[in-house]
């Protein structure tokens, strides 16, 4: 599938800007400036963004707790993103959800989920309100090898698979489900294999190429757009941090880390490529690059000087409108 230059040129900068984001955040984390817990999406820009980049704000998508990746790459706000990771009045969710929790409706981003696989159901949900109302958008689940094996997984596919829902269910399989190995806990050679027992395509995309994401995610799209149904994609990724940060991550060595560092790092093989190919050239990435970490370094100034959210606002934005019943 061939990309057109401009499309390039959007694909390195989302993919720059989430491996800048989470670097940054990973440095203002240690500095005990951000609450709570952090999930890094570093290593995995490839599979985000090359899903995404077919896309437009009427599709959906659904996240799992490491969703920094998949909000940059569907559009939401650094700056907002920034804020919310603060706690700050001006966050993407007003500072009420935080890292796991971010969610841009204008963006078609229904929200990162600290439950594991819970955004599956939630993607059919989406894709079903699309079939209803006679549009071609479609809906996109992204989860873990994890939440592969979660019931939540098996209902969300049959569903899909009964009503031949406009969905995609993207399992980004980075070898280890927090700190379990999917070789251990995934039966079967692939989870891509899955598809076939719930009636739909399943493929199996490697996910350190943004190339090959973009092309089988793009068949995918396509298909549900037509009316052709669901397609489960697996994609073989890596992270190149702990399950979070603080992770001592004794379940794996310090030089496999390094061995994809050097060798299947997505942002570094895709510049290569390209640039090797005479497509684009090391001075426009470069001025991406620059303009990437302007912006994050805008991003953290902005939440920094942010306020933070007053007492009373814990009663808004909620199901129940408290004021009224105390």
């Amino acid at each position: 599938m061939e990309i057109p230059k401009e499309k390039l040129l959007e694909i390195y900068e989302r993919m720059a800007t989430i491996r800048q984001f989470e670097e940054r955040v990973r440095e203002e984390f240690a500095a005990n400036r951000i609450p709570g817990f952090v999930h890094l999406y570093a290593g995995e820009e490839a599979v985000a963004v090359g899903v995404c980049a077919h896309l437009t704000d009427e599709d959906m998508i659904t996240s799992t707790h490491r969703g920094h990746g998949h909000c940059i790459a569907k559009g939401v706000d650094v700056k907002s993103m920034m804020a919310e990771l603060y706690g700050r009045a001006t966050g993407a969710c007003k500072g009420k959800g935080g890292s796991m929790h971010i969610a841009d409706l204008d963006r078609g981003m229904l929200g990162a989920n600290g439950i594991v696989g819970g955004g599956i159901p939630l993607a059919c949900g989406a894709a079903l309100s699309a079939q209803v109302l006679g549009k071609d958008n479609v809906a996109v689940s992204f989860f873990g090898d994890g939440g592969a094996n979660e019931g939540s997984f098996h209902e969300g596919l049959n569903l899909a698979g009964v009503w031949q829902l406009p969905a995609i269910f993207v399992a980004e399989n980075n070898g280890w489900a927090e700190s379990t190995s999917s070789d251990y806990s995934v039966a079967g050679a692939d989870i891509a294999g899955r598809a076939r027992a719930y009636g739909m395509r399943g493929e199996v995309v490697d996910g350190l190429d943004l190339f090959d994401v973009y092309e089988k995610a793009g068949k995918a799209i396509a298909a549900a757009r037509a009316g052709e149904g669901p397609t489960l994609l697996e994609c073989k990724t890596y992270r190149f941090y702990g399950h979070h940060e603080g992770d001592k991550q004794g379940y794996r060595s310090q030089e496999e880390v390094q061995e994809y560092r050097k060798n299947h790092c997505v942002i570094k093989n895709f510049r290569a490529r390209t640039t090797d190919e005479n497509v684009l050239t090391d001075g426009e990435l470069d001025e991406i690059e620059e303009r990437v970490a302007e912006s994050i370094e805008s991003a953290v100034a902005y939440a920094a000087d942010s306020p933070w959210p007053e007492p009373s606002d814990v009663t808004e934005d909620v199901y129940v409108n408290y004021k009224e019943v105390l």
